[in-house]
């Protein structure tokens, strides 16, 4: 038998908020960006092409959603690079 309990057997791990807002920050600036650049670009993309405003939206939707993607595929990266967590 084993006289250890079972909180001592498991890895307990801690948040590291420096890295957590590190990242949080990070994201918002570049989200900020992304997300202007998405809806910016659908606007000068349907004038360059003559769209109209459905195909504005219609391309601002379609941007705004490659900057979701590229957003969560920063956090993922970002997160690897700065652990949000670290055993104690």
């Amino acid at each position: 038998m084993s006289s250890q309990s079972p909180e001592s057997t498991s890895t307990s791990r801690r948040i590291v908020w420096t890295s957590v807002v590190t990242v949080i920050s990070a994201a918002i600036l570049i989200s900020a960006e992304v997300f202007g650049a998405a809806f910016a670009g659908g606007w000068a993309l349907a004038i360059l092409f003559d769209l109209g405003d459905t195909g504005a939206h219609i391309l601002q939707a379609l941007l705004f959603a490659f900057g979701v993607f590229v957003m969560i595929a920063f956090v993922r990266n970002a997160s690897r690079v700065e652990p949000f967590t670290r055993r104690a």
